[in-house]
């Protein structure tokens, strides 16, 4: 049976989730993996919360674009 849309949508978020949460919360209080990426964003203290965070800030202005789009193409 072919992975569909939605499953692939739902992993990639599922992903982004424990990563975004590894680097955020738990990698303060856990060891160094060994992992070179996960690593580089454990001894980070600025710019992990600004990749990670870049992603709801930019899905907030891209709707909220559309929908001022959309007020103003149906005034």
């Amino acid at each position: 049976m072919p992975l569909n849309i939605g499953h692939g949508i739902i992993a990639a978020t599922s992903l982004f989730f424990v990563v975004a949460s590894y680097a955020i919360l738990f990698s303060a209080f856990l060891p160094l993996t060994g992992n070179v990426v996960l690593d580089a964003l454990a001894r980070d203290t600025h710019y992990k919360y600004f990749v990670l965070l870049i992603i709801p800030t930019g899905a907030y202005f891209v709707i909220a674009n559309w929908v001022g789009w959309q007020y103003y193409r149906n005034s």
